[in-house]
């Protein structure tokens, strides 16, 4: 069986754990990492023997198109990195987070995709992504009722890149923690830039959309050393849905994970991958994807199997 080429674009926290798992999937095969220049020559151990390119022409001069790429980049820049693949032809999957905002992504990039050919799927990670499928099944089974989503205790990768662009940060990570009925709160621990002040910081980061709605904390390290005594990528999530099946009330449902949130991120990417092969032109979230299509194995068998 010939194996779907990949490529990952960009090699930061989802990035690396993206190749792993492509690298544990038997019909899959990544053919390189495009990621900035000044960055080519580092983090060998976790590119796993794949080559890095500066650019995607480069990437496919040397190893030939993928079918797919992974955007392994902050969800601000998905959609221009994104673009640049679709434009080529190549499919895309990111893990685009900034869940207001993801039904005019599909939107942009279904117009870009249908007209190059090839597949885009969006907001591919556990929340937005596969805990959307589980609102979708939940709305299914119990059409009224209350969905309440209760992320945490862990480490936010989406709102640690955001807090990690706000002005006077050299860097940061962002701990979400539950308050309960799908509230949260927000503990960012920032390593200042020389000659910033914790009070300036705090007031940005508060002003930024990641952060605004929820209350927040900001604490001062003094180094990305001692940062990463707090930087867990321990993560999770709690659903749980009341309501009504029918004319029956007092339907309760529940699901409950505990995961390591950028190797589940990345292994929920390459299982997209996989789907965005076996999709038509177009833009795609994972509420869209038949569960079947993300799994390695042919239909008949995955039925016999799982059904």
């Amino acid at each position: 069986m010939e194996k779907i080429k990949v490529s990952v674009h960009g090699l930061g926290n989802i990035g690396k754990y993206v190749i792993e798992a492509i690298e544990a999937s038997p019909d899959m095969e990544c053919i390189g990492v495009v990621r900035r220049a000044k960055s080519i020559g580092t983090n060998k151990l976790d590119l796993r023997g794949c080559g890095e390119y500066p650019s995607l022409a480069e990437l496919e001069a040397a190893k030939g198109k993928p079918q797919a790429a992974l955007i392994c980049t902050p969800s601000r820049h998905a959609f221009e990195d994104d673009s640049l693949y679709i434009q080529r032809g190549i499919n895309t999957v990111d893990s685009f987070d900034i869940h207001e905002d993801i039904a005019s992504m599909v939107e942009k990039l279904g117009v870009i995709a249908k007209s190059n050919k090839c597949t885009a799927i969006t907001a591919a990670g556990w929340d937005p992504g596969t805990d959307s499928v589980f609102r979708a099944l939940f709305q299914a089974m119990v059409p009224v009722g209350t969905t309440f989503t209760n992320f945490g205790r862990g480490r936010s990768m989406g709102h640690s890149a955001a807090a990690r662009a706000i002005e006077g940060v050299s860097d940061a990570v962002s701990i979400t923690i539950p308050i309960g009925g799908g509230r949260h709160s927000r503990l960012v621990y920032v390593v200042l830039e020389k000659g910033e002040t914790l009070e300036r910081v705090k007031e940005r980061i508060a002003a930024d959309d990641y952060f605004s709605k929820d209350p927040l904390e900001v604490r001062s390290v003094p180094t990305s050393g001692e940062l990463a005594l707090v930087c867990d990528a321990s993560h999770g999530v709690l659903m749980e849905r009341t309501g009504a099946s029918g004319l029956t009330a007092n339907q309760k449902l529940s699901f409950d994970m505990r995961i390591d949130n950028p190797a589940l991120t990345a292994q929920i990417m390459v299982s997209c991958a996989r789907a965005s092969t076996r999709l038509e032109p177009g833009c795609y979230t994972m509420i869209d994807i038949p569960p079947v299509a993300l799994l390695n194995g042919d239909r008949m068998s995955l039925i016999k199997k799982l059904v």
